[in-house]
């Protein structure tokens, strides 16, 4: 009950809790559930609420899934993509030919996003991650490593926020 309460006053008050039959979302994960969700704040700005989605609100790495980030302000494409550059830094990731070519592709995939929009990341079965802005395709980075990376940010042991990887993986 109290679940279902908490849930009634999220959707109520528009905190950012996306349901899994988002047509995109349903596109390439059968039976889509969330796995977790939760807002990511910097500081005292709000900045997104994420929410992960896979087979049966059941993540595996292997398999596909998808990350939604709904905007709770204003940013430039071109900070998203520098910030991703960083976070894959930060994790390890030392080759600076690949960054820098990642760094272009996302030059080139991410727009500037306004407040309450919302991106959705896809890991296919394929390893290409899919890219969509409101339900409108950003484009398509078909490089498993890229995705791997790429997802690592949120999803990885290294994280530079474990509490936020905490309740997107729900454990």
């Amino acid at each position: 009950m109290k679940t279902a309460i908490s849930l009634l006053c999220a959707i109520i008050f528009n905190t950012g809790v996306a349901m899994a039959n988002e047509p995109i979302i349903d596109k390439y994960i059968e039976t889509p559930g969330v796995v977790g969700s939760a807002k990511f704040e910097f500081i005292f700005w709000d900045v997104y609420f994420a929410t992960l989605y896979a087979p049966n609100g059941n993540f595996n790495s292997d398999k596909p899934f998808a990350l939604s980030l709904k905007y709770l302000r204003d940013f430039e494409g071109s900070a998203i993509a520098k910030r991703s550059v960083k976070e894959m830094e930060q994790q390890g990731f030392a080759d600076q030919t690949k960054l820098a070519a990642w760094q272009k592709v996302m030059l080139d995939v991410f727009p500037n996003v306004k407040k309450g929009q919302t991106i959705v990341g896809v890991a296919d079965a394929s390893g290409h991650a899919h890219f969509y802005l409101d339900q409108r395709s950003l484009g398509v980075v078909a490089d498993a490593d890229f995705t791997q990376r790429f997802f690592d940010i949120w999803l990885n042991e290294k994280t530079s926020e474990p509490k936020l990887r905490e309740k997107l993986l729900n454990l």
